[in-house]
């Protein structure tokens, strides 16, 4: 199975939009923590030339510099992990670990900055 109809798989299974992001956009990306489990993702809605994606593993940290800005292209190479779930729309969140896959709509994420 081809990576887009992975992606429409995991949207259908979980009732979802299917918002693919495009390659030349960016994520958010903690690339330093990416060998720590588990694997978190979130989606908010794209603005900026990214994507809404924020992907790291581990603890997370509120340093200003814990995510860098990566395009989605890149992904494949980085953490392919992650690759299924990309089409999910804004609001939708994953935490994935070697046999554990946790996905789930959170509504405080699917509004943009005016949004409320």
């Amino acid at each position: 199975m081809i990576m887009p109809d992975k992606q429409r798989a995991i949207c259908q299974r979980f009732d979802a939009g299917y918002l693919p992001p495009e390659m030349e956009q960016k994520v958010g990306i903690a690339l330093d923590t990416l060998d720590k489990l588990p694997l978190y993702a979130t989606r908010i809605p794209p603005e900026n030339g990214s994507c809404g994606w924020y992907i790291y593993g581990g603890d997370y940290a509120a340093d200003p510099g814990f995510y860098q800005p990566l395009h989605a292209a890149h992904l494949e190479e980085v953490c392919p992990a992650i690759l299924p779930y990309l089409a999910l729309p804004p609001g939708w969140c994953v935490i994935l670990a070697p046999d554990y896959e946790d996905v789930w709509f959170d509504a405080q994420f699917s509004k943009g900055p005016r949004e409320g």
